[in-house]
């Protein structure tokens, strides 16, 4: 009997990490705190409630749960689809239910589980299953959307993991169960009354593609002779599905009747399948009815019964409102998930869906189509419940036709059980599982399990080769009680009848499991019941149908006996039943299995408790699986041997694994010595065999290297029937590439070692006598005298040369430029061998196509089976060549740095050095891969896309970018809080400008109201004084945001859940002393009305600006921040504008668009037609255009009804008509707005009033249409647009109205007489500023010449000199090019007349001229041609163009100081527009000069300065300041035009003053700007920081090619104007940006906030800390006397590299210490060591020096076991004397310098020597060398 025992142990693997189970969910129901309370306690029977509370406690909750409630709860595990990361693979999911509570939750063996999503619904959950639907996408095959359904009797809950909720009303009752499938949801209707009413069978199989699909019927195409492959509706009520699949696509089904399984492949329906039954509906062959009309079934296929709609039997179901919430559907438009591909759903259905909260009550649209009943003839029509016996067909043609449901899905038979003739019915039950599982050789099952008959069925299937088809081969039956499939591993756990666990891989018997803790059956039941009284005949499987299958197998596989075997399972097969007779048994054992994932499976005990046990892998070790990936399909029974080996209970631990392999070939090999792995005995006491086991541990060859074949071994014998005897020399050669891909592999050249002696015993017995030479040499320690057993002559293969492969010698003839034939590898195991190759051809050799195309040259792929294919050989003469892009192709072959550092010293030093070089120059456009490898950190983080602003929630204590500490705790509420104080504290830092811009744009703190009380005045005067003082002053404040807009600029990221904090603008003063509160609102002054109404719309744009255009902004949030109070109302339409403006109004929902329109509030209608249009700017955008023409009559058909819109919202939508079309000359637009321009004043005061603005806007709009057309307006040559805009200028004759408006103005005016001549004063400025936008940049002289000031007196008198002003800007920037920044250009544009006063003296008194006006005429000529001398260097910094307005703003000043009025008010004018073209050429720049004018203008606040000079000098220090110094502005064509409308030089005289210019357009300028500032930030401390910048700039006609210098961070000229930016060294590494390749690229770096990553230097300190570079590590070397290293101190070294490899090095190696183990002359070379590494900026170099040391140290102690670190020796002195052959040049690259590596080649010299001389001689020598050694160690770093 023991024997037997052995046997069976020696035969079973032992099962891992047995545990207790317990359903997470069952844990979470019953802590459950009442979340529902007594509501739910209402809804619900006590025996429901799983939580419990007060004293009752679980006891008494678990009273209340009867059996059938226990029964009512399930659950399905499966691995989790969610985990990306590598951590996240054991990642586990359960769906549990109970009642009406479904519980989705997850957990792994690292994290406890967690609830992940929990439902609670009103009827009891019939099923809970996971379910992927598809959801289409741009036409194509969309997404698959993860979701739970959960079944109830009347509907079908879907949740998605994205949070959508759906319910789909059923409209029959569902039968067992709903399966998922690729497609969607199976459901099964169930047959509750007999099909005899109906004329034809009805369908039974249903799908669902998507929870708002209509349910539509599946077809079935049968296969068969009978049925001719016809397709029809799957209408069989005898066939059941008993399982469904994804992967392949298939349904098992079950026959009822004739008991057998049929597999189906489900696809989607074709189009000729479903015309086909659309058109001819299946029919029984018993109908006596004969052939029906075509389509009757079809049409009826929703009319089933109303007795199988599950609301019948009941009453109707009620959502109560506790859940309703949990009902409703996300969703709120119908369209969202209206699906593309499913014509019948009917558009009521799917707005019933989405808005219906209670859709358990099924809607006629929907589900009562098939409910609807169209046998009956009851006295109420068709909408009768039950069926009338009198039917007949003419009865039932009387019910209206429905359109047919469309099938979605077709079922195709594949494969269907045979029915031999003897069998029994009783012989084919319904399978109770069903599953995939597949073996170790990818063969592939289906398997279902016959519970009834103890039969697990297999059917192999294979892939056709177009993967179309599946084909199904044999059938194999095994004896399993039950069984579960293990993915992981490719088996499968059966568990026989006995109640043994057995593990399967496909249909091949591995072994029987032993679960640890749970007693083996055997044991069981021989121990404790001797006496078995159920006879054998009462057993009902048939026990021996397994082991005819399996027999052959066993003989292969097993080691044991396998008659024994079989005739002690049928021993326990007859102990089974004990559990059916006796009831004191005290053993447990296995009664089921369940819930597998991964490799672990739960077993279910026949005492209710649950255990989850895990079954080993096939490998643990990485060198295991190595060794298994190498087996074939032949070598399977060698991979189930090792299993069981390896796996046998009492076996060794994982860390054995590879002692126990090494003995493993030996096992299978023709050498078989008697030592096998320890397996668990049952007796106790010692053997002769433990001391064999402890001779043939792997401590013990540790400790002695003993030969296989010593005395003390057990002796070998020579068995010819081995498995592996045939291939014996292939598995030779596999283990010898196998030592040499270990040799590449620091963390495995251990392994390798143990490798050795196995290979080196195998080379003896083969006879090959050069690879004993090379393990000899290797390892010199293993050569011994060896008693040789030597294998007869075996065929070799012709691969297994004489000549062993050796990689370092490869890679040696490489580095000496020796012709190298190719290597061999194997694929898949020898990948560190083949990188290693690769990047010497490449790097080494020169060869740029090693990767790519010439593999073949350099390697020899063995192929699976050693099949060898050998490529061709022909070699090309060897070169050493370098490129940069080669780097690139490392990271093709697979490299990483952590690849790298594993690599020996040796082997790595070429690719460390081909890493350096591309260090030094890389392109900016290289991957992050790439980055990443030649440690360029700072292009891999650029590869992140981070801003500034968003970094401060994301980096933490990264950037840390917060504001300053502020003095003031309000300081916070002035809106300019989140301008990034880092970034202007460098830009700006030596002053606090920045604070002095926040000071003068602050809004919301009271001003300083300060008037003297004079004698003579009264209080009440005095009162009044101080009050008008405050108008003064509050005409200043009310013009503040428009600056602080543009100042603040794209600054803030808002947060989703808080309103945009919008600062107070506050009209209050503060008089000193006493500081008294000064209020406009006191009476004793008249204050304009409506005064603040445009000063807040200002406010909330600037305040709206702030957002940035990455910021998370949607619909909501925007309807959120709507304030409540109507006086905020002008403030939120402010914020909308500037939504448009900065981009993020076009997520707002069309339904608010609508709202907001139609309260009819004018500056919200403003606000919101500006911002649109903003946002699609020259979109063209067809539903805006319609929004906007609602607003213009002119758009709108003549017969429209006329529309009461204020005459300030036309004028926004005219502008708004100009934005959507910018650009794209669009003909009928252009030609309203040309004769918009001059549109007459109509009856009635229509178009009366403020007709200047209305003009000027559709003369802004014409030019923006055809912006920069000039004459090549295509279309347009009828219109006659330039004549017409001249006309319009200078005056004349009107023309009369054409088009569809001429009935428009056929009325005159009943207040305003014009005549038939053009008023000029209304449509001049539209036209001139049109003309200009038209010929922008087109240098047009013909044109140009039109706006000349004209050259006599007489002429000149004749035109406004405001429109002189105008007239000398539009000729300006059409004559773009000879615009030059000097004042002789701008002086040139004054007419010659008035020149010649001054030079020439000819002033005639005769001619009537007044002077006033000629001053006037040229100062307005002077600022015009200021103006267009600022668009043209807008942005650019330019110090000529500065100057020279400059020169001309001081002329101003002086003028200005002595001038009386009006003039004052004109040279005040003048002078604004001088400073704002001076603010748009230091756009961004924070400009000094610039600031002390503002300033100046700023405290001027009486007289003539109103509130339009206020905002013209606060426009300009906003422009001066462009966020906050982040942006500038451009001068492309689209920003000209935004400048135009936004400077427009006539400023409104009072806060509502639209009349000449509407105010809200002064914010277009934001439509010009543009992020231009570089910001650098340090990659190590993630701060901005200096760096040198190089910037090259284009050729043009005016300069060459010049290169600046300019010290970042910096605002870049415009990127069209640029060919190069180059970060500079020495401080930093370099980096250089080509713009003609990579402008993308650095536009993209600007966008986000300019952040561009820079990393310092080794030995460098920033700028910041180190203005001269005094104090870096390379100049400390020039400071002092002795050298470098003499004066570096490593304690200093955190200062100067961020490395934490060399800080810690510094720290630990190179600092003196108590108890420190290393000489002063160790100290000293780590320092120098340490030096070298910082210098030369290469840190990765410190671990090859100190390997260096220690080989060179090993050679000095002369205990030599391997030659390992003698070959790295030799490959880096190899690739020295390559760079000695390459010259001077290449020397300098080498990453070891010239200095040391003779030094160290010598000393190796001289102990080689020293060994040839003799073993005596060296020891002697060898105290006196290692002192010398040192000391030239040493030497060699110090004259570095």
């Amino acid at each position: 009997m023991s024997e037997v025992v052995y046997e069976e142990t020696a035969t079973m693997i032992a099962a891992g990490e047995l545990q207790s189970f317990v359903p997470f969910g069952r844990e979470h129901c019953r802590n459950h705190p009442n979340a529902f309370n007594l509501q739910l306690r209402e809804l619900q029977p006590a025996s429901e409630l799983w939580s419990s509370d007060g004293a009752a406690g679980l006891v008494g909750s678990l009273q209340e749960v009867s059996l059938q409630e226990r029964e009512r709860e399930c659950w399905q595990l499966r691995k989790g689809c969610k985990g990306d990361k590598e951590e996240d693979v054991e990642f586990v999911e359960e769906l549990y239910t109970a009642g009406n509570v479904v519980v989705w939750s997850q957990g792994s063996r690292t994290q406890a589980s967690n609830v992940y999503k929990a439902f609670t619904v009103d009827s009891p959950v019939q099923q809970a299953i996971w379910c992927n639907f598809a959801v289409p996408q741009n036409k194509k095959d969309g997404k698959m959307e993860q979701t739970v359904c959960i079944i109830q009797s009347s509907c079908v809950n879907v949740h998605t993991v994205t949070g959508k909720d759906f319910i789909s009303p059923l409209p029959f009752q569902v039968r067992d169960n709903v399966w998922a499938t690729t497609f969607g949801l199976l459901l099964e209707r169930k047959n509750t009354g007999p099909d005899c009413f109906y004329r034809e069978a009805l369908p039974t199989l249903f799908s669902m593609l998507h929870p708002l699909d209509e349910i539509a019927p599946v077809v079935c195409k049968p296969a068969g002779l009978f049925d001719g492959s016809r397709v029809q509706y799957a209408s069989d009520s005898t066939m059941k599905i008993v399982f469904s699949c994804s992967q392949p696509s298939i349904v098992v089904s079950y026959d009822t009747v004739q008991g057998i399984h049929t597999v189906w492949a489900l696809r989607k329906v074709t189009h000729d399948e479903r015309s086909t039954v659309l058109r001819c509906p299946a029919e029984p062959a018993d109908t006596p009815l004969g052939l029906m009309a075509s389509g009757f079934l079809t049409s009826h296929f929703r009319n089933i019964s109303r007795l199988d709609s599950p609301g019948v039997t009941g009453s109707p179901l009620h959502y109560s409102a506790l859940h309703s919430h949990q009902s409703r559907i996300v969703t709120s438009s119908p369209g969202l998930h209206s699906r593309v591909h499913s014509p019948s759903i009917s558009n009521m259905a799917a707005l019933s869906r989405a808005h219906s909260p209670g859709m358990a009550a099924p809607s006629f649209s929907g589900a009562a189509r098939f409910n609807a009943s169209f046998q009956s003839l009851s006295p109420r029509g068709h909408h009768g419940l039950l069926p009338s016996p009198n039917s007949t067909v003419n009865d039932t043609m009387l019910v209206p036709e429905m359109e047919p449901i469309i099938p979605d899905l077709c079922m195709e038979q594949l494969w269907s059980e045979t029915v031999t003739a003897g069998c029994h019915r009783e012989m084919s039950g319904q399978a109770s599982k069903v599953f995939l599982t597949s073996d170790v050789c990818e063969n592939r099952y289906l398997c279902f399990l016959v519970e009834s008959h103890q039969q697990l069925r297999c059917v192999k299937f294979i892939e056709s080769n177009d993967s179309s088809q599946l084909i199904f081969a044999s059938v194999t039956s095994i004896c399993a009680k039950d069984a579960e499939p293990l993915q992981n591993i490719d088996a499968m756990l059966i568990l026989e009848a006995c109640g043994s666990l057995v593990l399967y891989t496909g249909i091949t018997r591995v072994s029987k499991v032993f679960v640890p803790g749970l007693l083996s059956p055997t044991f069981s039941m021989t121990n404790h019941i001797p006496h078995i009284s159920t006879p054998v005949e009462n057993v009902s499987t048939p026990a021996n149908t397994g082991s005819r299958h399996l027999q052959r197998l066993d003989e292969v596989v097993m080691p044991s006996p396998v008659s024994e075997m079989r005739g002690l399972t049928i021993k326990h097969h007859e102990g089974s039943f004990m559990e059916d007779y006796t009831f004191q048994q005290p053993m447990p054992f296995i009664h089921a299995l369940r819930d597998p994932v991964c490799n672990r499976v739960t077993l279910e005990l026949n005492s209710g408790t649950m255990m989850r046990i895990s079954i080993p892998e096939i490998a643990t070790s990485e060198l295991g699986e190595i060794h298994t990936r190498s087996q074939t399909h032949k070598y399977f029974c060698v991979l189930v041997k090792w299993y069981n080996i390896y796996n046998a209970p009492g076996g060794p631990s994982a860390h054995a694994e590879w002692n126990l392999f090494k003995c493993f070939p030996i096992l299978i090999l023709p050498l078989s010595p008697v030592i096998a792995a320890k397996k668990a005995r049952p007796s106790d006491g010692g053997s002769d065999e433990d001391w064999d086991y402890l001779l043939g541990s792997h401590y013990h060859r540790q400790m002695t290297f003993w030969p296989i074949d010593s005395p003390s071994s057990p002796s070998l014998k020579l068995d010819s029937s081995a498995p592996l005897f045939p291939h014996i020399p292939a598995l030779f050669y596999v283990l010898h590439l196998l030592y040499q891909e270990l040799q590449l592999d620091e963390l495995q050249r251990a392994r390798a070692s143990s490798l050795v002696c196995l290979l080196q015993q195998l080379a003896r017995d083969l006879q090959l006598d050069g690879y004993l030479d090379q393990y000899w040499r290797d390892y010199p320690s293993l050569i011994s005298d060896f008693t040789e057993t030597k294998i007869g002559q075996m065929q070799r293969p012709s691969f297994l040369r004489p000549e062993p492969p050796c990689v370092f010698s490869w890679l040696s003839s490489c580095l000496r430029g020796e012709e190298i034939p190719p290597f061999p590898y194997l694929p898949g195991i020898c990948q560190r061998t083949r990188l290693l190759v690769l990047s010497y051809a490449l790097y080494i050799a020169g060869d740029e196509t090693a990767t790519s195309t010439d593999v073949s040259k350099y390697l020899v792929k063995l192929a699976a089976g050693l099949i060898v294919h050998v490529f061709c050989d022909q070699q090309r003469p060897v070169h050493m060549s370098f490129v940069n892009s080669n780097s690139s192709n490392f990271i093709g072959l697979g490299f990483t740095l952590k690849d790298l550092e594993s690599v020996p010293f040796g082997a790595a030093l070429p690719i460390r050095e081909a890493i350096y070089r591309c260090r030094e120059q890389p392109c900016s456009d290289w991957s992050e891969e790439v980055c990443m490898l030649i440690g360029r950190q700072d292009l891999t983080k650029q590869a992140h896309k981070m801003t500034l602003a968003k970094s401060k929630a994301s980096v933490g204590s990264g950037l840390s970018l917060e504001p300053p500490a502020t003095t003031e705790a309000d300081e916070e509420e002035d809106g300019m809080s989140d301008i990034i104080q880092e970034v202007t504290g460098l830009i700006w830092s030596q002053d606090l400008r920045v604070h002095e811009v926040r000071r003068l744009l602050q809004s919301s703190r009271p001003v300083r109201v300060s008037v003297v009380q004079l004698p003579e005045v009264s209080d009440h005067e005095y009162i009044e004084e101080k009050e008008n003082k405050l108008l003064q002053l509050c005409q200043r404040t009310m013009a503040l945001p428009v600056g602080r807009g543009l100042f603040t600029l794209f600054s803030y990221h808002p947060v989703p859940t808080e309103p945009l904090p919008v600062p107070k603008l506050n009209l209050t003063g503060r008089a000193p002393p006493r500081n008294t509160m000064v209020d406009l609102n006191s009476g004793n002054i008249d204050v304009p009305p409506n005064m603040t109404g445009w000063p807040s719309f200002h406010n909330g744009v600037a305040a709206g600006l702030k957002i940035a255009p990455a910021s998370q902004v949607d619909s909501a949030w925007i309807a959120y921040n709507k304030p409540k109070s109507p006086e905020l109302a002008n403030e939120y339409a402010g914020f909308l504008m500037a939504l448009g403006l900065n981009g993020h109004l076009t997520k707002l929902a069309t339904l608010n668009i609508h709202d907001y329109l139609t309260k009819g509030h004018e500056m919200t209608s403003i606000g919101l037609l500006l911002g649109v249009s903003s946002a699609k700017l020259g979109s063209m955008d067809m539903s805006i255009t319609r929004l906007l023409s609602i607003h213009i009559p002119a758009l709108l058909p003549p017969t429209s009804t006329e529309l009461d819109v204020p005459h300030n919202v036309q004028v926004a939508a005219v502008i708004g008509i100009g934005l959507v079309y910018q650009g794209t000359g669009h003909r009928h637009n252009a030609e309203v707005l040309l004769s918009e321009i001059g549109r007459p004043p109509g009856p009635e005061m229509e178009y009366c009033t403020d007709r200047e603005s209305y003009s000027l806007a559709a003369g802004l709009a014409l030019g923006m249409v055809c912006l920069g057309h000039g004459s090549n307006l295509i279309g347009m040559t009828d219109l006659n647009v330039p004549e017409q805009l001249y006309q319009y200028m200078v005056g004349g004759h009107r023309r009369a109205q054409a088009g569809a408006n001429r009935e428009r103005h056929k009325s005159p005016s009943y207040q305003i007489k014009e005549g038939d001549t053009i008023n000029v004063d209304v449509t001049c400025p539209g036209a001139t500023l049109a003309l200009a936008m038209i010929y922008l940049k087109t240098n047009n002289r013909s044109i140009a010449d039109w706006l000349k000031p004209p050259d006599t007196w007489f002429l000149l008198d004749f035109i406004k000199p405001e429109f002189l002003l105008l007239r000398t800007l539009a000729r300006c920037i059409i004559m773009w090019d000879e615009i030059l920044p000097n004042t002789e250009w701008v002086k040139s544009n004054i007419p010659q007349v008035r020149n010649d006063i001054y030079t020439l003296g000819t002033f005639d008194p005769s001619e009537d001229i007044n002077m006033e006006t000629m001053a006037q005429a040229q100062d307005y000529i002077t600022a015009g041609a200021c103006m267009a001398l600022g668009l043209r260097f807008a942005g650019s910094a330019n110090s000529d163009a500065f100057d020279c307005l400059y020169e001309f703003a001081r002329t101003f000043m002086k003028i200005m100081s002595f001038a009386e009025w009006p003039y004052v008010f004109i040279t005040t004018t003048g002078l604004s527009m001088i400073l704002l073209a001076m603010a748009m050429v230091m756009s961004g720049t924070g400009n000094l000069k610039v600031l002390q004018l503002c300033r100046f203008f700023h405290k001027r606040t009486g007289g003539e300065m109103n509130y339009g000079f206020h905002m013209a000098h606060h426009m300009a220090l906003g422009l001066l300041f462009l966020g906050g110094g982040r942006y500038t502005l451009s001068t492309s064509n689209s920003a000209i035009a935004a400048l135009l409308c936004a400077l427009y030089p006539h400023f409104p005289a009072h806060s509502t003053d639209n009349r000449y210019h509407l105010q809200a357009l002064r914010h277009l300028a934001v439509l010009a700007a543009e992020p231009r500032l570089l910001v650098p930030v340090d990659v190590d401390s993630l701060k901005p920081c200096y760096a040198l910048l190089e910037v090259t700039y284009k050729e043009t006609q005016w300069y060459d090619e010049t290169t600046v210098e300019l010290m970042a961070p910096t605002m870049l000229p415009e990127l069209h104007h640029l060919k190069r930016v180059k970060v500079k060294g020495p401080r930093y590494w370099e980096l250089s940006i080509d713009l003609s390749k990579e402008i993308q690229h650095l536009k993209s770096i600007l966008s986000r906030d300019g952040v561009l990553y820079v990393k310092l230097r080794a030995g460098q300190l920033p700028y910041k800390d180190d203005p001269q570079g005094w104090k870096s590590l390379v100049a400390s070397t020039v400071n002092h006397r002795n050298s470098g290293v003499r004066a570096f101190k490593p304690e200093a070294i955190a200062t100067f590299t961020s490395e934490p490899v060399l800080v810690s090095f510094a720290e630990f190696f190179c600092k003196t210490s108590e108890g420190m183990k290393y000489k002063e002359e160790t100290l000293v070379l780590f320092s120098a060591m340490l030096y070298e590494c910082v210098t030369q900026e290469c840190p990765e170099m410190l671990p090859t020096y100190i390997a260096i040391e220690q080989a060179v140290g090993a050679l000095q102690q002369g205990d030599l076991l391997q030659t390992f670190p003698l070959w790295q020796l030799r490959l880096v002195v190899e690739l020295w004397d390559n760079r000695v052959l390459r010259g001077a040049a290449d020397r300098h690259d080498a990453l070891l310098t010239s200095e040391f590596l003779p030094v160290m080649k010598n000393m190796v010299d001289v102990m080689l020597d020293g060994w040839l001389k003799g073993k005596d001689t060296h020891y002697v020598c060898r105290p006196h060398r290692h002192t010398q050694a040192s000391e030239e160690f040493t030497c060699a770093f110090l004259k570095l």
